[in-house]
């Protein structure tokens, strides 16, 4: 992800956006864009477990 400003980042994102987006769309992407980095942001501190061992966790088996 770019090192630009919330303010900037959330300008791109609007740009981005079809000329007929809603609010929902928006908050959408916002919510996908903070997702993502948090997740990236656990995986540069090693805060990661195995597929396996979360499917033991959860009982899903396989």
């Amino acid at each position: 992800m770019s090192r630009n400003t919330v303010k900037e980042n959330a300008g791109e994102m609007v740009d981005q956006l079809p000329e007929g987006a809603t609010w929902d769309d928006l908050m959408q992407q916002i919510y996908v864009r903070q997702a993502v980095e948090a997740g990236l942001e656990d995986c540069r501190r090693g805060r990661m477990i195995e597929v396996g061992e979360l499917r033991k966790r959860f009982g899903l088996g396989g």
